[in-house]
């Protein structure tokens, strides 16, 4: 048996995801999960989930804001991490409350996980930790929508088994993202195969289009990127299929405090989110 004929035979009934009061992968609109690396302040925060939601909502996108109270797998011990985890979701919470958009952040430790579902309506599972049995029960548990990334050092098929680890636990609502795999040191390459086998394990995928250009390390004391490259990547995810995408954005990258080399200027994301639903309704794809 070959091993399209073996995914053939696994694929199982797709169950979209429902995140807040949308649903992702049911064929209605394309899932935008954007926002800044990090948690600069709460005024940039509040500036940029005002912006993103005007933008996603004008291209025909259901929308989740994005930023991290804390980047705990930064590169060197000097960077810059976050407010921390009661600071930044004060920060997420007024989001959610004032501006009306839902809001995704990333938790590192089991610990987080029940605090940071009682203000998020989606819980991200960085890629280092997706294999992390009881990171993956306790988020789990929190009832709230997942959204597990891909690690650098996986197979697609691999993710089948934390699909498995999600399902015992009860959690129906997840999305499984696709951010690269790692190539040698310090460059990323992206298989696009991996997006429909994802999807065949019965749950939405998204498209990581920023990590995917990263550099981890590229930089010596940080990570490097291009962030020129974004557009064509995630153009092709949209040809292949995909039920989302992931773009952390900012008014000015270059300025950024994380991730900088590989986020997109903000006022680029109007043009590149209406080419995806341009391409989306030629190919027809998810």
């Amino acid at each position: 048996m070959t091993d399209n004929q073996e995914r053939e035979d696994q694929v199982t009934t797709f169950q979209p995801c429902r995140v807040s009061d949308f649903v992702v992968g049911d064929g209605s609109k394309p899932f935008l999960i954007a926002g800044p690396c990090v948690i600069e302040s709460r005024e940039m925060v509040l500036r940029h989930a005002e912006a993103i939601r005007d933008i996603a909502t004008a291209a025909g996108f259901h929308v989740a804001f994005k930023s991290s109270f804390d980047k705990a797998n930064r590169t060197s011990i000097d960077s810059f991490r976050g407010p921390g985890l009661d600071e930044g979701l004060a920060i997420l919470a007024e989001v959610r409350r004032d501006l009306g958009v839902a809001v995704l952040t990333d938790f590192h430790t089991a610990e987080q996980a029940a605090p940071v579902g009682e203000v998020v309506d989606m819980l991200q599972v960085p890629a280092f930790l997706c294999r992390q049995t009881d990171l993956l029960i306790a988020a789990a548990r929190t009832g709230k929508a997942l959204n597990v990334k891909k690690g650098q050092f996986l197979a697609p098929e691999n993710m089948r088994e934390v699909v498995g680890k999600l399902e015992s636990a009860g959690c129906r609502d997840f999305c499984l993202t696709e951010r690269g795999a790692t190539f040698g040191y310090g460059n990323l390459v992206v298989d696009f195969r991996s997006l429909p086998i994802m999807r065949s394990f019965g749950h939405p995928v998204i498209f990581d289009g920023t990590h995917s250009v990263q550099r981890p390390g590229g930089l010596g004391t940080k990570s490097g990127g291009d962030r020129t490259e974004v557009p064509h990547l995630v153009r092709a995810a949209a040809a292949v299929g995909c039920d989302g995408f992931f773009l952390e954005v900012h008014e000015n990258p270059d300025e950024g405090l994380s991730d900088g080399p590989n986020m997109l200027q903000l006022d680029t994301l109007p043009a590149l989110l209406d080419d995806l639903i341009r391409i989306r309704e030629a190919a027809g794809t998810p």
